[in-house]
């Protein structure tokens, strides 16, 4: 059974590792080659200045602003999106009362409709999302200072994206209301696979809905939580804080740069500026938060795995 068997392992990993080193770790190292460069992105000509593109981002202020603004999207986001998430799907598959001639445990009352309502979300793209809530979001005729003004609230009427103190907080409750179905999928699917006599037998021994969740829950979910935790981080240093500060924003990235996001910087510097090795400078510290974050998360989450 020995015989022949790493050269089957190679053949099947060879084409599959080649394609990831070719599209995914060469453009690293080309991005950090072209970051000691003067290269445009327009000319095929440049020259090698050494550490200059590291000295100008170091003394660069909107590079430390989008950094701000990008570790607060990594670190707030996660912890509400996945806070939500967990609470929610608790509450669809766990939460709801023993009903009459029922299983003892179940959840709430259309726990089936809900899964569909916090679903919702995902079908729509990300560009769509932020279109919408750039229009909710227009102090004259959007939605919500409409309803403020419904319910008698004239004097309170919000800028929203155009106060540089709002805007910030205006978008990350965009990716939270647009993330937070997935992981509530994703977390109903892990509670699912939890035998139910662990629930019965915790409900038989008086522990209410917070003991529960934190003894038995958690600890059990705790795998899928750690790796939710990453997702959810690299999605709001990624792509999609990118889409919605892109399009929701003005600039984008304003009021007064109190939205730009690494992600989006780059973006600028490369496509709009024409400083595509100044660009590529900013994106390999991108990749370092990017990295850090991950590691810290993975470091920090690791406890003794527990089996059922």
């Amino acid at each position: 059974m020995q015989h022949g068997k790493y050269r089957f392992i190679v053949g099947f990993l060879a084409l599959p590792l080649g394609l990831y080193a070719l599209f995914v770790i060469w453009p690293f190292i080309q991005s950090i080659y072209y970051s000691f460069t003067d290269w445009t992105g327009l000319s095929p000509e440049f020259r090698m200045v050494g550490f200059d593109n590291y000295d100008r981002m170091l003394d660069d202020d909107i590079f430390w602003k989008s950094l701000q603004h990008s570790l607060l999207f990594a670190l707030l986001l996660p912890v509400v999106t996945i806070g939500l998430a967990l609470f929610f799907a608790f509450m669809i598959n766990v939460g709801g009362r023993k009903r009459k001639n029922g299983p003892v445990i179940t959840g709430v009352r259309g726990s089936s409709f809900y899964k569909i309502v916090y679903f919702f979300p995902q079908v729509l793209s990300i560009a769509i999302v932020a279109l919408l809530f750039a229009f909710a979001y227009n102090p004259d005729s959007g939605a919500i200072n409409s309803l403020l003004r419904g319910i008698g609230l004239d004097d309170v009427q919000p800028l929203w994206l155009g106060d540089p103190d709002l805007a910030l907080w205006a978008v990350m409750a965009v990716l939270v209301w647009s993330t937070v179905g997935f992981f509530v999928v994703l977390f109903s699917a892990g509670m699912a696979s939890i035998p139910a006599d662990m629930y019965e037998a915790a409900l038989l021994d008086g522990a209410n809905r917070f003991t529960t969740f934190f003894r038995i829950t958690l600890p059990l979910l705790w795998d899928t939580v750690q790796s939710g935790w990453v997702y959810m981080g690299i999605l709001a240093l990624g792509a999609e804080s990118f889409a919605v500060v892109q399009i929701m924003t003005t600039g984008p990235g304003g009021p007064d740069y109190s939205t730009t996001v690494m992600v989006l910087y780059v973006y600028q510097k490369a496509f709009r500026d024409g400083q595509a090795a100044y660009a590529t400078t900013i994106g390999v510290a991108l990749l370092v938060v990017t990295l850090a974050f991950a590691a810290v998360v993975m470091r920090l989450g690791r406890r003794e795995r527990l089996e059922y």
